[in-house]
């Protein structure tokens, strides 16, 4: 598959799938867990999806950086 984008737009994107994928699993839980199956949890499960993520994605691009390198500073070989 040819790259669409340039890869100075690898972080955003990486925020963008993980944020989106993890509030969607995690929204998908909650919901089921606090309300159970019914007829309205897919409507009620969407609506907390796209709540969370709204909120989930500007938060990673904000505090990845900092957990990569905090990361890097406690996994970093001694010489």
């Amino acid at each position: 598959m040819k790259p669409f984008l340039k890869p100075k737009y690898a972080p955003v994107m990486f925020g963008l799938l993980v944020s989106g994928l993890m509030t969607f699993i995690v929204s998908g839980i909650s919901t089921i867990n606090a309300l159970g199956f019914n007829a309205g949890i897919m409507n009620k499960w969407l609506i907390a999806w796209l709540t969370t993520w709204t909120v989930a994605f500007p938060i990673i691009l904000f505090v990845a950086p900092m957990v990569q390198k905090f990361i890097k500073h406690i996994t970093m070989k001694e010489k």
